[in-house]
């Protein structure tokens, strides 16, 4: 789960989130709420998927709890903008990383190769190495921990940094910017639902997921407030605001460029395995979906290497379309729209969940209910309205492509069938 969480978000938001929030105190509050918030999401997930033991995570809860076809779109989003937009963004980041360290490279070049590449990749072998990628996962949590130490430790320049609240704060937590750049912090914590996508994999459901849920989310909540308290602490509000390669910059003016380029370099080689394991696993939604409706059955067929290379190249030219359509800004803002839409709608299941009387005897049920999916619904909902008003493009092109999904569902021949599942 923790794989799944830390990726490119805390190493590239920072500089959005400054362009309307200044206070390193509100900055700080950013980081803990979107923590709360996912594990409050967290919390309500491990009732759902300890009471409906199936993988599928958001598929399996809207198929069941409302209708084939709520699944469907939830389903259509997870394989699309769920995975697609994820891959760009990681390719995006590992370009602008890249380029800090070798500045003759294009960005949007290195991007778009990437992509391409491990699409071709994927295309060519279903071996998959679960040990490799927790390896890079431990890696990335030790270079956070090693970069704070660093920093702490060798940096040589400080910023008097007030982390104490300020007069007029309390009205910047109630304001539009921080629910708008609660996006890009909820973005950085996506992943907190990921274990719900493997719940038959787990032994004992019932009492392993709502520990692995909550461990992990509250693990990188830890970590995602030490590495913002560094990267405040560290280089002025100045050479950060609206930048992508937050991590680049701090550490060159805490290190020299010398640390600014070992940085870059070593956060490009991480991303790396973040977008493969992306190309990997999304198409595998894909291909359920192929499995369940006739209409898609293209995407769950197999080439001769047993993989399903029609959804994999899908996926990976979607994720092209976001590279060279739109900015990491308004990629991010727009997937994370859908996404939470998504999950404003699964947490509300959990209520539908005990109207209906679907609960397993003695399964988990979520801890300081009704308070905890409540204050999860809240501020989820709250942000999504504060995005249709200040980037109604990325929040209405993310209700289409929910309507999309719908239309989809309608003209699948598989429809009427499964409505009787």
């Amino acid at each position: 789960m923790v794989a799944n969480m830390v990726g490119t978000g805390v190493f590239t938001s920072l500089g959005f989130q400054l362009l309307g929030i200044q206070s390193f105190f509100v900055l700080m509050m950013l980081w803990f709420v979107g923590g709360l918030t996912a594990l409050c999401g967290a919390l309500t997930y491990a009732e759902l998927g300890a009471n409906l033991p199936r993988s599928g995570g958001e598929y399996n809860f809207l198929t069941r709890l409302y209708h084939p076809c709520a699944g469907f779109i939830s389903g259509w989003v997870s394989a699309t903008v769920g995975f697609a937009a994820p891959v760009a963004l990681a390719a995006m980041t590992f370009g602008a990383y890249l380029s800090a360290v070798f500045p003759n490279i294009s960005p949007t070049g290195s991007a778009l190769a990437l992509v391409i590449l491990l699409t071709a990749v994927h295309c060519l072998s279903r071996q998959t190495s679960s040990s490799i990628q927790q390896a890079f996962t431990a890696l990335k949590v030790l270079l956070i921990l090693l970069f704070c130490a660093v920093i702490f430790i060798w940096g040589g320049t400080y910023q008097a940094a007030d982390f104490s609240p300020q007069a007029g704060d309390e009205k910047l937590i109630f304001s539009g910017a921080f629910a708008v750049a609660l996006i890009y912090v909820n973005y950085a914590y996506t992943g907190w639902n990921s274990a719900t996508y493997v719940t038959s994999e787990l032994e004992n459901p019932q009492r392993s997921l709502p520990i692995v849920l909550f461990i992990g989310t509250c693990i990188v909540m830890v970590l995602y407030l030490m590495l913002n308290f560094t990267f405040l602490s560290a280089a002025p509000i100045s050479i950060l605001e609206g930048k992508l390669e937050v991590g680049v910059i701090v550490a060159d003016h805490a290190l020299g460029a010398n640390g600014g380029k070992a940085m870059g370099a070593v956060l490009a080689l991480l991303l790396i395995s973040t977008v493969s394991a992306m190309t990997m696993a999304g198409p595998r939604v894909l291909q359920a979906i192929g499995e369940d409706f006739s209409l898609f059955s293209k995407l769950a067929s197999l080439n001769r290497h047993g993989v399903p290379m029609i959804a994999i190249v899908f996926q990976g030219a979607l994720a092209l379309v976001f590279i060279v359509s739109a900015t990491f800004e308004s990629v991010l803002i727009f997937s994370s729209f859908v996404l939470g839409v998504n999950t404003l709608f699964s947490v509300i299941g959990v209520f539908v969940l005990r109207w209906k009387k679907m609960n397993i005897k003695g399964a988990y049920k979520t801890f300081a209910y009704p308070f905890a999916p409540l204050a999860y619904l809240s501020v989820t909902l709250w942000t999504l309205i504060y995005v249709l008003i200040s980037r109604p493009i990325e929040g209405w092109i993310g209700i289409a492509m929910i309507a999309v999904g719908a239309v989809l569902y309608y003209f699948s021949a598989d429809r009427s069938q499964d409505s009787g599942r």
